[in-house]
């Protein structure tokens, strides 16, 4: 019989990696939308419904960094500078999910 060690294990609590999750994806869609309300004339081969691709793809990858997030901050359980660093991780990690997610969904209509 072979006993495992659970302390290796990262706990996870889904009510707030969902919450955090949430909030990554609204920041995502106010940013996103933010922008997208500033366009005045959109060019005619785009579409109507131009703004729905990067409206729902950028809040996704918003609440992927979110999730990312919430797991850099569950990593490091005592030491201060080590929860300072996994947060700074996190929101770098966090900024890079959202900025390829604005690549993705802008991509053919603001991004060329």
């Amino acid at each position: 019989m072979i006993q495992q060690n659970d302390a290796n294990f990262i706990q996870v609590n889904p009510i707030a990696a969902a919450k955090r999750m949430f909030i990554g994806a609204a920041i995502a869609f106010a940013l996103i939308l933010s922008l997208l309300l500033s366009v005045k004339d959109p060019k005619p081969e785009w579409g109507t419904l131009w703004m729905l691709k990067p409206m729902l793809i950028t809040p996704l990858a918003g609440a992927g960094g979110g999730a990312f997030f919430y797991y850099m901050t569950q990593i490091v359980k005592n030491n201060v500078w080590a929860k300072l660093i996994a947060t700074v991780v996190g929101l770098v990690g966090y900024v890079i999910a959202i900025w390829l997610g604005s690549v993705l969904g802008l991509n053919g209509t603001l991004w060329n």
